[in-house]
């Protein structure tokens, strides 16, 4: 089903986001065409900007960056809820959204903004960075005066007719988001930058438990030399069947892979490293899992990189005749 986030885009203290979300939660609830889920920057404390190299690259090195990509990578698209401070919108999520590139890229975004004339600078100015950043924003917006949609300027009392101007904004968030999904895969670009970018995905996806999200990224006629048997998975359904397999084992999952070399020409690209996949087991066992060697070869297909084989592997104890699962890199 499709995903939308609902972003909070304030963290100071006595703010009136909050408020503003759960009405669009509540509202967004009653329908059945996607799922929503509120996001609050409180729940996610980023430093300013620490990262050492560049968004774009896809390259984080810090774990508060990545578990805030993991969370961006859940959606197919966002409602951002933002104030007006000094004709703009706040630093705070200025900087949650510049940790990040590949994961905004190409979904769907509206914006409800708030402020003495509405929050309407804001919304002009973020929807100026979205667009920057490939995303799809839509038209419809829901502007809220301080003055007459909160009581006392502090309990939020919406308008009757902001109802309608937010279900128009939902329907075109969701069908631009829907559309999104089925469209199949963006186009990648070419280089390095790409194809980490497309295995950031596959990683976000498997945390996400997300099989429908993994599919974007394998080749339909895949070949899979995974760590059980048999020797080969042939076909997408294949693999698909053994990511299952793993969510059916872990009721959440850890996923990593480090120390990735890429090397990648126009239509061609091949990448190998370590990966380590744990988590909690359905009976609440938690486990880091073992160290694995992984290989993925991408082909360039309609623009997006795809997965056309990958191996897991680990070395062989020859004269035991078994697998080596304790090492690290």
């Amino acid at each position: 089903m499709t995903r939308i986030g609902i972003l909070i885009g304030s963290t100071r203290p006595g703010r009136k986001g909050e408020q503003v979300a759960r009405w669009v939660h509540e509202r967004a609830a009653r329908r059945g065409d996607a799922a929503f889920e509120v996001i609050d920057l409180l729940d996610h404390p980023l430093p300013h900007l620490d990262e050492p190299l560049p968004a774009l690259t896809g390259r984080y090195e810090h774990e508060h960056t990545r578990a805030w990509a993991g969370t961006v990578a859940r959606f197919d698209g966002f409602i951002m809820v933002t104030p007006e401070y000094n004709a703009s919108f706040p630093g705070v999520l200025k900087n949650a959204i510049d940790y990040l590139h590949a994961e905004w890229a190409h979904k769907a975004v509206g914006f409800v903004s708030y402020g003495v004339r509405g929050g309407t600078l804001a919304a002009r100015r973020l929807r100026a960075l979205c667009e920057l950043l490939g995303m799809g924003a839509v038209t419809p917006e829901v502007s809220l005066s301080l003055h007459a949609d909160f009581e006392d300027g502090t309990t939020f009392a919406p308008g009757a007719h902001h109802a309608g101007a937010l279900d128009t904004l939902l329907d075109h968030v969701v069908a631009r988001s829907t559309a999104g999904r089925t469209a199949g895969p963006a186009p990648d670009g070419t280089g390095e930058a790409a194809v980490r970018r497309r295995v950031d995905g596959i990683v976000d996806a498997v945390r996400a438990r997300d099989l429908e999200g993994l599919r974007r990224f394998y080749a339909t006629d895949v070949v899979s030399f995974d760590i059980d048997p048999p020797l080969q998975h042939v076909g997408i359904d294949a693999k698909l069947k053994n990511w299952a397999n793993v969510f059916a084992l872990f009721r959440e999952v850890t996923y990593e892979v480090r120390d990735l070399v890429v090397t990648a020409g126009e239509d061609v690209a091949f990448v190998h490293g370590f990966g380590r996949l744990g988590g909690t087991t359905a009976d609440g066992t938690a486990t880091d899992g073992m160290w694995v060697r992984v290989t993925f070869c991408f082909r360039k297909t309609g623009g997006a990189w795809l997965v056309a084989h990958d191996q897991v592997s680990v070395p062989l104890d020859i004269p035991g005749g078994t697998g080596v699962v304790d090492l690290e890199p």
